[in-house]
């Protein structure tokens, strides 16, 4: 995703998540910090129409999904899959140990998707999702195992 995309990505997003889209200030912010901690990548029909998008945030590990997001009209047409597969694959390129994300409690597409790469439930943000209320699923992804960290006696 670069620059040229936010307004498109913009609009798509406050048609996908209308209570909670991003501005694209806030766009525009994350997009700032690639390719430092952030990664955003678009998925286009064969005319250059951005059809779904997708970010991930990598520091220290541990990477978290930030967004992702595809056309009502073009889903169960693998691109959110390929989206995640790339959001994975940056995640592993960073080193990270383990993925994060939040899904809305009623996703339940979203819950399939996610289980289906390996997410499992870690907990429940209460009313995560304003103005409606609705509980943030958090799940969780394991990349590698974390390697032993101080000090190990010889045997």
């Amino acid at each position: 995703m670069t620059g040229d995309d936010l307004p498109a990505v913009h609009r798509l997003d406050r048609v996908l998540f209308p209570e909670n889209a991003w501005s694209e200030e806030m766009l525009a912010g994350e997009l700032a910090d690639q390719p430092r901690t952030r990664h955003y990548v678009v998925a286009a029909d064969p005319g250059g129409e951005i059809v779904g998008y997708a970010g991930l945030a990598a520091a220290g590990g541990q990477a978290d999904v930030q967004t992702i997001g595809v056309r009502a009209d073009r889903r169960k047409h693998g691109i959110g899959a390929a989206l995640l597969t790339e959001l994975l694959d940056e995640a592993v390129r960073r080193r990270a140990e383990s993925v994060f994300l939040e899904v809305r409690a009623d996703n339940d597409a979203a819950h399939r998707l996610y289980e289906r790469f390996g997410f499992t439930r870690v907990g429940v943000r209460k009313r995560y999702y304003q103005p409606s209320g609705t509980d943030a699923i958090v799940m969780c992804r394991t990349l590698r195992d974390r390697p032993p960290i101080g000090f190990t006696r010889p045997e």
